[in-house]
């Protein structure tokens, strides 16, 4: 029966290595092993590989050994559009990910970028900036923000690229 059977992990990353190009080991063996429903917070001091692994999980990177699945589909480039519908990183600093001219375009521009347009396009931004808090600052330049919300707004821009399906729940 499907009880019986082990669930397959929404992520699972086995023996992943990933070297710079100058040199420097950043990853080495690294395995992980998530499932539906659990809660996973890594940690460590700078320089550990933690940004390193996150950027395996929807491809920015590439494993120099190992390997990487998303909901069984292996982040290689013929999955990179939906394992990126699925994983979104939101960077440590804001400023980093928004660089539109308004909160509106930089939530807009990752679904735009699929093809999305129109009254779909909008209620996508809208939704997203409704979840974060941030609906009311739709027309502002983000620079024009303080860190924590323009944060909350680097969170939508993730929310808005994502499947409808998928909503931010907030530790």
């Amino acid at each position: 029966t499907l009880r019986d059977r082990p669930m397959m992990p929404v992520l699972d990353v086995k023996g992943l290595a990933y070297a710079y190009p100058d040199g420097h080991q950043a990853l080495f063996g690294v395995d992980l092993h998530v499932h539906r429903g659990e809660r996973v917070a890594l940690l460590g001091p700078n320089g550990a590989g933690k940004t390193t692994l996150v950027l395996h999980l929807n491809g920015i990177l590439t494993a120099g050994a190992g390997s990487v699945a998303v909901s069984g589909l292996p982040v290689e480039k013929a999955n990179l559009q939906e394992i990126r519908r699925r994983v979104g990183i939101v960077f440590q600093d804001p400023d980093d990910q928004l660089f539109m001219g308004t909160v509106r375009q930089d939530v807009a521009f990752g679904p735009a970028n699929l093809g999305l347009r129109g009254a779909e396009l909008d209620r996508r931004v809208m939704s997203a900036l409704d979840q974060v808090g941030m609906a009311d600052y739709v027309d502002r330049p983000p620079h024009h923000l303080s860190f924590g919300q323009r944060r909350r707004v680097a969170v939508a821009t993730v929310l808005a690229r994502a499947l409808p399906r998928y909503r931010w729940v907030p530790f």
